[in-house]
């Protein structure tokens, strides 16, 4: 029964080694690829993202002119404005 055991292994063993060691030797081979790849992507910007981040900041920046808006209209029905307000376009509710 060892020898059985013995010599299955021996067959099936160097199936494993050259398998292992034909991967080890793709994932050498591919990794300086794959680094260049990510350091490429990493610097450069694409169309989409450029746009994404550009709706962004303009979402970001009609989000503040209309708090402010908010504001300056609280204050102009408060009586109490900021000299840069002007309480002339603030609509009474």
């Amino acid at each position: 029964m060892k020898r059985i055991l013995s010599l299955s292994l021996t067959l099936f063993l160097p199936g494993c080694v050259v398998g292992t060691v034909a991967k080890t030797a793709v994932d050498v081979v591919t990794l300086p690829v794959k680094a260049v790849s990510a350091g490429v992507d990493a610097v450069t910007t694409s169309q989409k993202e450029a746009d994404e981040k550009r709706g962004r900041e303009i979402r970001k920046e009609e989000e503040r002119r209309g708090k402010q808006l908010r504001l300056a209209e609280d204050r102009c029905r408060k009586g109490r404005p900021l000299p840069t307000d002007d309480c002339r376009q603030t609509v009474q509710r």
